[in-house]
């Protein structure tokens, strides 16, 4: 299988799963424990942090490691709710569900800040919302497009007013440098998963003096922000993962990796006709390919792929039995047709360019196919989704 659906998942990186390895067989202890191994935990846990909070250029006693990315970025709104003054909460067209779901749970609401054509921010649309808005929640980058929102502008627009900003980096986050200092974010959101680091474990970045309440009550764990017992060999390998990301992002800013989406883009384009890319490409992930494909449907474009052995994404969700636009895709003003045609494919560091090159042969094929079949409309081949 050729893995391009690294926005949904990665595979763990080899010295993260070394690192992980002795804590899932023998350092099982409890890390609030007062015993030799527990302390032992507890100290390896530490060292996660530093190496976090390295990574974000923040300190370690503004990390506070969470379950999952859903779970720090609902742990941030809910601390934002708490605290904020009335007012709704603002955020922008294009969040991930994590967000959006949460923010529209909220009895004070939610107002929604428009992104062009291209699914960046519309600043003055935003600075026109900004008014009123109780705090602000801005995604690093788009889980579908990749395109990298301006977080910077936006932190400076809402300091000014006094408004609290989060930010779910989930997609961001190892693709692109991210400091929480200098882009001036109160609060931000990772997940382990997305950068080579096991599955089950998540981040959230703290601004030091900020007002928090935690979401889950219990023990007391993490200084109290998040009880539980911490989940010692998933954060070890979340620690692992930033170190190593960080590393590679420090060698070359990821030149590598643009050089395989890019590799890819370009033999589709040349190949193809009725290729299109979606989102702006001046501002965009390294590894994220968003594509529409003129005469063919996504649902049927996945099967084909997902039998030549090659896993991406579609651009449209599943939903109520239907196939429709996501709420993404509208609201960049996509039009249904093109948007149900639309694939992302999302490369990691561990792709090769043998791979990118292959792939783009295999989906050429699965495109000339699905078109001699459904025509320019569609035709007999039909996927539904229950």
């Amino acid at each position: 299988m050729i893995h391009l659906d690294a926005n949904a998942s990665t595979p763990l990186r080899a010295e993260v799963l070394e690192a992980m390895l002795p804590w899932l067989r023998d350092g099982y202890a409890n890390p609030s424990g007062t015993y030799a191994a527990a302390k032992r935990a507890r100290q390896a846990i530490e060292v996660a942090r530093g190496q976090v909070a390295d990574w974000l250029g923040a300190v370690p006693e503004e990390i506070v490691f969470t379950g999952s990315g859903t779970e720090s970025v609902n742990t941030a709104l809910h601390a934002l709710d708490c605290h904020a003054g009335s007012g709704p909460a603002l955020i922008s067209a294009i969040e991930h569900s994590a967000v959006l779901r949460y923010a529209e749970s909220l009895p004070r609401g939610v107002r929604l800040a428009p992104v062009n054509r291209g699914g960046r921010l519309d600043l003055d649309g935003f600075a026109e919302r900004l008014t009123g808005a109780a705090f602000v929640s801005v995604m690093a980058a788009n889980n579908e497009t990749g395109v990298i929102q301006p977080l910077r502008e936006v932190c400076a627009m809402a300091r000014e007013r006094g408004v609290a900003v989060h930010t779910d980096a989930v997609q961001a986050i190892g693709k692109i440098g991210l400091r929480v200092r200098d882009l001036g974010v109160d609060l931000l959101s990772l997940s382990a998963h997305k950068f080579h680091g096991p599955k089950g474990v998540g981040a959230l970045y703290v601004r030091t003096g900020m007002a928090f309440s935690p979401l889950l009550l219990g023990g007391g764990q993490e200084g109290g922000r998040r009880s539980g017992t911490e989940n010692t060999p998933g954060i070890v390998g979340l620690g692992a993962a930033a170190a190593a990301m960080r590393q590679q992002l420090a060698a070359d800013d990821h030149a590598a990796l643009r050089n395989l989406r890019d590799a890819f883009e370009t033999k589709l384009l040349e190949e193809l006709a009725g290729v299109t890319v979606n989102g702006d490409v001046r501002y965009r992930l390294p590894n994220t390919s968003h594509l529409s494909f003129d005469g063919c449907e996504a649902a049927g474009l996945l099967i084909l792929l997902d039998e030549a052995g090659i896993a991406c994404s579609a651009g449209s969700a599943c939903m109520s039995g239907k196939q429709r636009p996501s709420h993404v895709q509208v609201a960049m003003g996509i039009d249904e047709t093109r948007a149900k045609s639309s694939l992302r494919f999302s490369f990691s560091t561990l792709n090769t360019m043998g791979e990118a090159f292959a792939a783009a042969v295999m989906v050429k094929r699965a495109v000339d196919k699905l078109r001699r079949v459904q025509g320019s409309g569609v035709g007999p081949v039909q996927v539904y989704c229950v």
